[in-house]
Protein backbone atom coordinates (compact mmCIF):
# COMPACT_ATOMS: atom_id res chain seq x y z
CA UNK A 1 0.00 0.00 0.00
CA UNK A 2 1.50 3.55 -0.66
CA UNK A 3 2.65 5.29 2.47
CA UNK A 4 1.66 9.26 3.05
CA UNK A 5 5.21 10.01 2.98
CA UNK A 6 6.99 13.50 1.65
CA UNK A 7 10.30 13.16 0.19
CA UNK A 8 12.17 16.58 0.05
CA UNK A 9 14.38 17.06 -3.18
CA UNK A 10 17.35 16.97 -0.51
CA UNK A 11 16.86 13.63 0.28
CA UNK A 12 15.69 12.22 -3.15
CA UNK A 13 19.07 13.62 -4.43
CA UNK A 14 20.88 11.87 -1.69
CA UNK A 15 19.18 8.50 -1.66
CA UNK A 16 18.77 8.20 -5.80
CA UNK A 17 15.46 8.23 -7.68
CA UNK A 18 14.48 4.83 -7.47
CA UNK A 19 14.99 4.55 -3.91
CA UNK A 20 12.98 7.07 -3.06
CA UNK A 21 10.02 6.07 -5.51
CA UNK A 22 10.12 2.82 -4.00
CA UNK A 23 9.48 4.53 -0.57
CA UNK A 24 6.76 7.13 -1.81
CA UNK A 25 5.58 3.27 -3.49
CA UNK A 26 5.43 1.75 0.23
CA UNK A 27 7.95 -0.98 -0.73
CA UNK A 28 10.53 -0.37 2.09
CA UNK A 29 9.08 2.36 4.17
CA UNK A 30 7.84 1.16 7.75
CA UNK A 31 3.62 0.89 8.65
CA UNK A 32 4.54 2.46 11.71
CA UNK A 33 7.51 4.20 13.58
CA UNK A 34 8.95 6.21 16.30
CA UNK A 35 8.79 10.23 15.10
CA UNK A 36 12.69 11.16 15.40
CA UNK A 37 11.83 14.47 16.51
CA UNK A 38 8.64 14.07 19.25
CA UNK A 39 9.42 10.14 19.81
CA UNK A 40 6.02 9.14 19.78
CA UNK A 41 4.13 6.78 17.50
CA UNK A 42 3.52 7.44 13.74
CA UNK A 43 1.81 5.36 11.12
CA UNK A 44 2.58 6.11 7.31
CA UNK A 45 -0.70 4.79 6.23
CA UNK A 46 -2.68 7.16 8.44
CA UNK A 47 -0.80 10.23 8.24
CA UNK A 48 2.05 12.28 6.32
CA UNK A 49 4.89 11.43 7.28
CA UNK A 50 8.49 12.96 6.44
CA UNK A 51 11.90 11.39 5.36
CA UNK A 52 14.77 12.74 7.73
CA UNK A 53 18.27 11.43 6.49
CA UNK A 54 21.05 11.33 9.15
CA UNK A 55 24.16 11.97 7.16
CA UNK A 56 27.41 10.94 8.24
CA UNK A 57 30.98 11.58 7.10
CA UNK A 58 30.49 7.77 6.03
CA UNK A 59 27.00 6.67 7.12
CA UNK A 60 23.73 7.90 6.44
CA UNK A 61 20.83 6.71 8.32
CA UNK A 62 17.17 6.84 6.95
CA UNK A 63 14.54 8.14 9.69
CA UNK A 64 10.83 9.11 9.53
CA UNK A 65 8.66 11.89 11.70
CA UNK A 66 5.05 12.92 12.12
CA UNK A 67 5.23 15.57 8.71
CA UNK A 68 3.48 18.30 11.75
CA UNK A 69 6.47 18.03 13.68
CA UNK A 70 9.29 18.64 10.94
CA UNK A 71 9.82 18.54 6.91
CA UNK A 72 11.60 15.90 4.81
CA UNK A 73 15.05 17.23 5.20
CA UNK A 74 18.56 15.45 5.16
CA UNK A 75 20.20 16.20 8.33
CA UNK A 76 24.33 16.18 9.20
CA UNK A 77 25.42 15.12 12.01
CA UNK A 78 28.46 14.31 13.47
CA UNK A 79 29.94 10.42 11.99
CA UNK A 80 30.64 9.01 15.86
CA UNK A 81 26.69 10.03 16.94
CA UNK A 82 25.60 8.19 14.04
CA UNK A 83 27.51 5.11 14.44
CA UNK A 84 25.91 5.40 18.52
CA UNK A 85 22.23 5.58 16.58
CA UNK A 86 23.16 2.84 14.45
CA UNK A 87 24.19 0.44 16.75
CA UNK A 88 21.49 1.33 19.41
CA UNK A 89 19.57 -2.13 19.86
CA UNK A 90 16.07 -0.81 19.81
CA UNK A 91 14.08 1.64 17.24
CA UNK A 92 13.19 3.93 20.40
CA UNK A 93 17.20 3.68 21.31
CA UNK A 94 18.21 5.17 17.48
CA UNK A 95 15.33 7.91 17.84
CA UNK A 96 16.69 9.20 21.17
CA UNK A 97 20.75 8.90 20.16
CA UNK A 98 19.39 10.83 16.66
CA UNK A 99 17.69 13.42 18.86
CA UNK A 100 20.65 14.18 21.08
CA UNK A 101 22.90 14.30 17.99
CA UNK A 102 20.70 16.82 16.88
CA UNK A 103 18.45 18.65 19.40
CA UNK A 104 17.85 21.92 17.12
CA UNK A 105 15.07 19.86 15.70
CA UNK A 106 13.38 19.55 18.97
CA UNK A 107 9.73 21.17 18.03
CA UNK A 108 9.78 25.02 18.02
CA UNK A 109 6.36 26.68 18.83
CA UNK A 110 6.38 29.94 17.53
CA UNK A 111 3.46 33.11 17.67
CA UNK A 112 3.55 36.34 16.08
CA UNK A 113 2.61 39.56 17.94
CA UNK A 114 3.13 43.33 18.05
CA UNK A 115 5.25 44.91 20.72
CA UNK A 116 5.60 48.39 21.93
CA UNK A 117 8.57 49.82 22.15
CA UNK A 118 9.48 53.71 22.52
CA UNK A 119 6.20 54.27 21.59
CA UNK A 120 6.06 52.65 18.31
CA UNK A 121 4.66 48.50 17.16
CA UNK A 122 7.08 46.56 16.28
CA UNK A 123 6.38 43.05 14.62
CA UNK A 124 7.83 40.24 16.76
CA UNK A 125 7.87 36.61 16.64
CA UNK A 126 8.19 34.73 20.16
CA UNK A 127 9.74 31.36 20.00
CA UNK A 128 9.23 28.63 22.86
CA UNK A 129 10.27 25.11 22.29
CA UNK A 130 7.54 22.60 23.10
CA UNK A 131 10.38 20.48 25.17
CA UNK A 132 13.93 20.84 26.88
CA UNK A 133 16.53 21.32 24.01
CA UNK A 134 20.15 19.11 24.87
CA UNK A 135 23.09 20.08 23.81
CA UNK A 136 24.43 17.70 20.83
CA UNK A 137 26.35 14.95 23.21
CA UNK A 138 25.33 15.96 26.65
CA UNK A 139 23.22 13.26 28.61
CA UNK A 140 20.17 15.54 27.78
CA UNK A 141 19.27 16.15 31.35
CA UNK A 142 20.16 20.04 31.08
CA UNK A 143 17.73 22.99 29.01
CA UNK A 144 20.61 24.13 26.64
CA UNK A 145 17.88 26.37 24.44
CA UNK A 146 19.30 29.86 25.51
CA UNK A 147 23.13 29.12 25.77
CA UNK A 148 22.65 27.81 22.23
CA UNK A 149 20.97 30.51 21.24
CA UNK A 150 23.37 33.22 22.74
CA UNK A 151 26.46 31.11 21.26
CA UNK A 152 24.38 32.06 17.41
CA UNK A 153 24.38 35.51 18.67
CA UNK A 154 21.67 36.14 20.94
CA UNK A 155 21.35 38.76 23.75
CA UNK A 156 19.40 37.99 26.58
CA UNK A 157 16.63 40.65 27.41
CA UNK A 158 16.75 43.05 30.31
CA UNK A 159 14.04 44.70 29.60
CA UNK A 160 11.55 44.44 27.17
CA UNK A 161 11.34 48.44 26.37
CA UNK A 162 14.53 48.14 24.47
CA UNK A 163 15.01 46.60 21.23
CA UNK A 164 17.23 44.05 20.51
CA UNK A 165 20.35 44.37 18.47
CA UNK A 166 20.59 43.52 15.11
CA UNK A 167 21.97 39.44 13.89
CA UNK A 168 23.63 39.62 10.98
CA UNK A 169 22.99 36.99 8.48
CA UNK A 170 19.90 36.02 9.78
CA UNK A 171 16.01 36.76 9.03
CA UNK A 172 12.43 36.28 8.80
CA UNK A 173 10.67 34.80 5.57
CA UNK A 174 7.21 36.32 4.88
CA UNK A 175 5.77 35.70 1.37
CA UNK A 176 1.99 36.88 0.98
CA UNK A 177 1.29 37.82 4.23
CA UNK A 178 2.05 34.45 5.39
CA UNK A 179 5.36 33.34 7.60
CA UNK A 180 7.11 30.68 5.82
CA UNK A 181 10.45 30.05 8.45
CA UNK A 182 13.49 31.81 10.20
CA UNK A 183 16.75 31.95 8.20
CA UNK A 184 20.41 31.36 9.83
CA UNK A 185 23.66 31.71 7.98
CA UNK A 186 24.24 28.28 6.07
CA UNK A 187 27.06 25.65 6.87
CA UNK A 188 30.29 27.38 6.15
CA UNK A 189 28.99 30.64 5.43
CA UNK A 190 26.81 29.54 2.23
CA UNK A 191 24.07 31.30 1.86
CA UNK A 192 21.30 30.53 4.29
CA UNK A 193 19.35 27.24 6.08
CA UNK A 194 15.91 27.00 7.96
CA UNK A 195 16.14 27.55 11.26
CA UNK A 196 12.75 26.73 11.87
CA UNK A 197 10.44 26.40 8.84
CA UNK A 198 6.48 26.53 9.42
CA UNK A 199 5.06 22.82 8.40
CA UNK A 200 2.49 24.77 6.63
CA UNK A 201 2.77 28.92 6.34
CA UNK A 202 1.54 30.90 9.37
CA UNK A 203 -1.10 33.71 8.76
CA UNK A 204 -0.05 37.16 10.17
CA UNK A 205 -2.24 40.14 10.75
CA UNK A 206 -2.54 42.77 8.23
CA UNK A 207 -1.40 44.91 11.27
CA UNK A 208 1.43 42.64 11.92
CA UNK A 209 2.62 42.56 8.30
CA UNK A 210 2.06 46.45 7.60
CA UNK A 211 4.66 47.01 10.91
CA UNK A 212 7.09 44.64 9.28
CA UNK A 213 6.98 46.26 6.00
CA UNK A 214 7.44 49.57 7.35
CA UNK A 215 10.50 48.93 10.01
CA UNK A 216 11.72 46.05 7.53
CA UNK A 217 12.70 44.45 10.64
CA UNK A 218 11.29 41.27 12.90
CA UNK A 219 12.11 41.25 16.48
CA UNK A 220 12.62 37.75 17.29
CA UNK A 221 12.26 36.90 21.32
CA UNK A 222 12.84 33.38 22.57
CA UNK A 223 12.49 31.38 25.68
CA UNK A 224 12.68 27.73 26.89
CA UNK A 225 9.92 25.68 27.18
CA UNK A 226 7.12 26.94 29.86
CA UNK A 227 8.29 30.50 29.95
CA UNK A 228 5.84 32.02 27.94
CA UNK A 229 2.79 29.42 26.79
CA UNK A 230 0.20 30.55 24.54
CA UNK A 231 -1.20 34.02 25.22
CA UNK A 232 -4.74 34.95 23.33
CA UNK A 233 -4.01 38.50 23.72
CA UNK A 234 -1.28 40.23 23.02
CA UNK A 235 -1.33 42.45 26.12
CA UNK A 236 -1.09 39.31 28.11
CA UNK A 237 1.58 38.36 25.85
CA UNK A 238 3.95 41.29 26.76
CA UNK A 239 3.61 40.31 29.92
CA UNK A 240 4.39 36.73 29.73
CA UNK A 241 7.91 38.43 28.05
CA UNK A 242 8.29 40.49 30.71
CA UNK A 243 7.69 38.12 33.12
CA UNK A 244 10.31 35.82 31.19
CA UNK A 245 12.62 38.50 30.57
CA UNK A 246 12.76 39.32 34.84
CA UNK A 247 13.82 35.44 35.13
CA UNK A 248 16.68 35.64 33.43
CA UNK A 249 14.68 33.58 30.62
CA UNK A 250 14.52 35.41 27.61
CA UNK A 251 17.01 36.38 24.59
CA UNK A 252 15.86 38.20 21.72
CA UNK A 253 17.60 39.89 18.04
CA UNK A 254 16.23 41.93 15.59
CA UNK A 255 16.55 40.35 12.02
CA UNK A 256 15.61 41.99 8.52
CA UNK A 257 12.19 40.70 6.75
CA UNK A 258 12.89 38.91 3.59
CA UNK A 259 10.18 38.94 1.39
CA UNK A 260 6.72 40.88 1.56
Amino acid sequence: MPRMLDVSEDVRAEIGDEEADRLLAGENAPGSYDCTSCRTPGDSEQERTSTVLFVGEETAVLAFAHASCIPSQVVRVAEDQLQGAVRSITASDAADALAAAHPEQAVLGVTSGLVLIEGELHPALVVEPTAPVARPGSDGTTDEFLPLLLEQGFQPVVDVNQKPAQLPGWSVLVAMGQLHSVLQPGPGGAGQAAWWQAHQPLQVTEGWRAAANKSHTVLVFAAPVGSIGQQPREDLLRDALEKAAANGRLVAAAMPLAGT
